[in-house]
């Protein structure tokens, strides 16, 4: 009996050691840190300029701009890269890398995938009401093919938000013409266009002003335009 109280503390030191590394790890990896971002560029770089293509998986053709690139880390590890990011999406972490401007000017950005997992959960919800409904609980036409939509009929208790990657803040959800799940960044690109007016020119998708300027791409999104130096829906005819 005295030996395992002897050695009760050592045994607590190593279970508690146990559990609160996987933390330290989970609260690492949701870390956006520069210098791997930047590592991650010079790899994309170096390795176009040898084989003249770029290090990314296919994804279909209708896919939006901001998430049709991700990296493929394995045309880049171990030659042009030591280790793939501890905060990628391969290592366990809440970020998947992407490139954005890929057809001339490759850059790395980040799709916060926290951001993902809250979209596709309604998503789900919606798709389910779908199948027993056929139509999706729409309550309010927002600009043509945006939609606002019932939250309750969905099953959802509260109103369904996401938090911004940019800012922080609590974004909406909408769905486009196709009944896809979408977040509106409308309350962010304000920011944006106060901030960059100059870059805000009226008939061009203004959601570069998120992504130039921070370490993310605004995924699941729609295209925004500036009228008046307010962000408005850009439709496309």
């Amino acid at each position: 009996m005295k030996i395992a109280k002897r050695w009760m503390p050592f045994v607590l030191v190593f279970f508690l050691a146990g559990c609160l590394y996987p933390e330290d790890r989970k609260n690492e990896n949701r870390i956006p840190y520069k210098d791997q971002i930047q590592s991650v560029q010079t790899a994309v770089e170096d390795y176009q300029k040898d084989t003249m293509v770029l290090p990314i998986k296919n994804r279909d053709a209708g896919t939006d701009l901001f998430q049709k690139y991700p990296i493929d880390f394995n045309k880049l590890v171990p030659k042009y890269l030591q280790d793939v990011p501890g905060n990628s999406f391969e290592k366990g972490g809440t970020y998947q890398y992407v490139l954005i401007r890929a057809e001339d000017q490759p850059t790395v950005k980040l799709v916060d995938l926290v951001v993902t997992d809250n979209v596709q959960d309604v998503q789900m919800a919606l798709d389910s009401y779908i199948r027993e409904h056929r139509y999706p609980p729409f309550t309010k036409v927002l600009a043509e093919g945006r939609y606002a939509f019932d939250h309750k009929k969905l099953g959802l208790k509260k109103k369904p938000t996401v938090t911004s990657p940019f800012t922080g803040r609590e974004l909406p959800l909408i769905l486009d013409n196709n009944a896809k799940v979408m977040v509106d960044y409308k309350k962010d690109l304000a920011d944006a266009i106060r901030s960059n007016p100059k870059d805000a020119a009226a008939g061009e998708d203004i959601r570069y002003l998120l992504a130039d300027h921070s370490f993310f791409s605004p995924a699941h999104s729609v295209p925004y335009t500036a009228e008046d130096g307010k962000p408005v829906f850009l439709i496309k005819q």
